[in-house]
């Protein structure tokens, strides 16, 4: 390892999906590693929008509207405006003011709301420090909710605890689901031949939903033993610490906190 390839000679598999894996895999590559593409989630476009269409019909009497991640703003804004410009009789690509006025936008993160920002949406409340459910939760202007109405923008599926916490606290709260999440992986044997060439030291896994399907493809195999997780939240190392894996955590979300992560290992393996 040196100053400039700090991850040199670590071979890492990345399980994000394709078209969001190519920044941390050229990243982990210019410094040195070699990363193993091993989507573990692929993300589709519903096959019938429907009911997605129905909710968004309650936006002009909604108060908050929360975008759990990218592809939820992706996948769900284009309806969005393009519903608003056909009920409203305008143009949104050149007026983005025709937005209800009443709806407050609310993200996970820095990353989501700067996808909000192509939309037109440039008010954009977010936690600060952690980026998940329970840090937004605790911002002040998610506590006096009683008698408001939320719209959760998500995939198919995932955490009910932004909507369990809105409703405990008085929130009316619909979910408005506009895509979806499949394993695309039959099997873990890409990463256990990998093993046994001794061609593969760390998974990086970035979603409590990859770990699980991670954790029940790989079994009691024993090289899941043997390499180590990296995460970028406690939530996901809670299941594999159970189970007695080897896991890092970094210190933030994004590709930065993930490198140093990853140099972290390098450190420890060579200070052994």
């Amino acid at each position: 390892m040196t100053a400039k390839h700090p991850l040199q000679g670590l071979n890492v598999a990345i399980t994000r999906p394709a078209e969001q894996a190519q920044s941390l895999c050229d990243a982990i590559e210019s410094h040195g590693g070699a990363a193993i593409r091993f989507p573990l989630i692929a993300v589709s476009a519903l096959q019938d929008y429907q009911a997605f269409d129905q909710q968004i019909t309650q936006l002009q009497h909604t108060d908050w509207a929360i975008f759990i991640s990218t592809n939820a703003v992706d996948f769900a804004m284009p309806r969005v405006l393009k519903y608003l410009e056909n009920k409203l009789g305008e143009n949104l690509e050149k007026n983005h003011g025709a937005l209800p006025e009443n709806l407050r936008f609310a993200a996970i993160g820095h990353q989501t709301a700067g996808a909000l920002g192509k939309y037109g949406v440039h008010k954009v409340l977010i936690p600060q420090g952690r980026y998940d459910s329970e840090t937004l939760l605790a911002l002040p202007e998610m506590q006096d909710v009683a008698g408001k109405t939320f719209a959760i923008f998500r995939g198919v599926g995932g955490r009910e605890l932004m909507a369990e916490t809105l409703k405990a606290r008085g929130a009316n709260v619909y979910f408005a689901e506009s895509y979806q999440r499949i394993n695309p992986q039959q099997n873990a044997e890409l990463l256990k031949a990998h093993w046994q060439k001794n061609k593969l030291d760390a998974v990086v896994v970035t979603s409590s939903e990859a770990m699980r399907y991670l954790l029940d493809m790989a079994g009691n195999e024993e090289w899941l033993r043997h390499i180590t997780l990296c995460v970028n939240h406690e939530r996901i190392a809670e299941l594999p610490r159970k189970l007695g894996l080897k896991v890092l955590v970094a210190s933030a979300p994004g590709d930065e906190a993930m490198l140093q992560c990853l140099a972290l290992l390098v450190k420890n393996r060579l200070a052994k």
